[in-house]
């Protein structure tokens, strides 16, 4: 019997705009399933925005069924109050996918940019043209969502490296 397909939802953390992607992984061949861009109103209170980005992955979540997640780390060189927002977005972007059963793993954003693109200080149009050269058809929505594809490339590109069993391990 042959090894089945892996489906891997990748994750760029964000407050205002949340991005995910989800593909396909057969060993070394991927194959594009869904992406977006999952948005929290700026106007409402920021417990409000956290539920909507919560409710928002668990539902991209149930109905895509992912098996394996991965996160983006996230720099910020911005002030202590934006990086305190982003970081609770960033947990909601772990914590959803944990409560739903899956492994976590997070890639720093370097490594992400190196994996896509062969340089670790790419911009993001370069990995929005590499994320759709890898994955034809994924017309990704936005820069965000182009992000989080390469954050799902990047992990099937480690799984297959390390051949690690993600099933019984957690990052």
């Amino acid at each position: 019997m042959g090894q089945a397909a892996i489906r891997i939802i990748g994750i760029d953390p964000g407050l205002r705009n949340m991005g995910w992607g989800i593909v396909e992984a057969l060993g070394s061949r991927l194959a594009y399933v869904a992406s977006g861009i999952l948005h929290s109103n700026a106007q409402m209170p920021l417990a409000t925005r956290l539920r909507e980005l919560h409710e928002g992955l668990a539902g991209v979540i149930s109905e895509y069924a992912p098996m394996e997640a991965a996160v983006e780390e996230t720099f910020v060189n911005r002030d202590p109050q934006s990086a305190l927002k982003l970081g609770q977005a960033r947990g909601i972007a772990l914590v959803v996918p944990a409560l739903a059963g899956l492994p976590v793993a997070e890639y720093a954003a370097n490594l992400v940019k190196k994996t896509v693109t062969g340089t670790g200080h790419a911009e993001k149009a370069q990995i929005a043209m590499m994320v759709k050269t890898f994955l034809p058809g994924s017309g990704a929505q936005g820069a965000d969502a182009a992000d989080a594809l390469a954050v799902a490339i990047t992990h099937a590109r480690v799984r297959l490296s390390t051949n690690t069993n993600w099933d019984e391990q957690v990052i």
